[in-house]
């Protein structure tokens, strides 16, 4: 059943109704935001602390939602700007770069217990790893996530033209990995 979006918006700024919409958002989005933020900061554990960061943001927040984009969008920005500062935060703690500390998560995949992938998802993901910051946030929005150009242009703020060449590029790295590693 399709959720009307101007009625939890509306719920959701009433202070009356606000924490029962919330549990409704959370039920709503929960799984779809914990796996666009996996793919940005690996770990399962991290994510759950981020996605918790996230929802506590979009909490405090959502009476200032000004209804310019879609909800989803708005918690979908709110969630990449969450796993990008992690993600930032973790690689300046360890004193590396961020595309390093990237590649060190996806290297530990083999370890982690959550992650179910087989050897071909563990080239993928590392292949991912290897693109800059907005090539992976692009590629994953639209071959993950199946957003379309203009979501994705809501959500990172750029252009429909640079958003296709950004994903273009993006496949053909990942290409090109995928035959100079398998």
């Amino acid at each position: 059943m399709p959720i009307n979006e101007q009625k939890l918006i509306a719920e959701l700024q009433n202070p009356k109704t606000k924490e029962l919409a919330f549990k409704q958002l959370l039920s709503l989005y929960k799984e779809r935001l914990y796996w666009h933020i996996r793919k940005i900061v690996i770990s399962h554990t991290d994510t759950d602390d981020v996605l918790q960061n996230t929802f506590i943001k979009i909490f405090k927040n959502i009476d200032g939602f000004k209804k310019q984009s879609k909800l989803y969008s708005w918690m979908y920005r709110i969630a990449t700007n969450e796993a990008i500062t992690f993600i930032n935060k973790r690689a300046s703690q360890k004193n590396v770069a961020i595309a390093e500390y990237q590649q060190q998560l996806v290297s530990s995949l083999d370890s982690d217990t959550w992650f179910t992938g087989n050897e071909i998802e563990q080239i993928l993901q590392k292949a991912i790893a290897t693109l800059p910051e907005k090539q992976q946030l692009v590629f994953n929005m639209k071959y993950f996530d199946t957003l379309k150009y203009h979501e994705i242009s809501e959500i990172l703020g750029t252009s429909v033209g640079a958003l296709k060449a950004s994903y273009h590029i993006a496949v053909k790295k990942i290409e090109q990995f995928i035959k100079n590693n398998h």
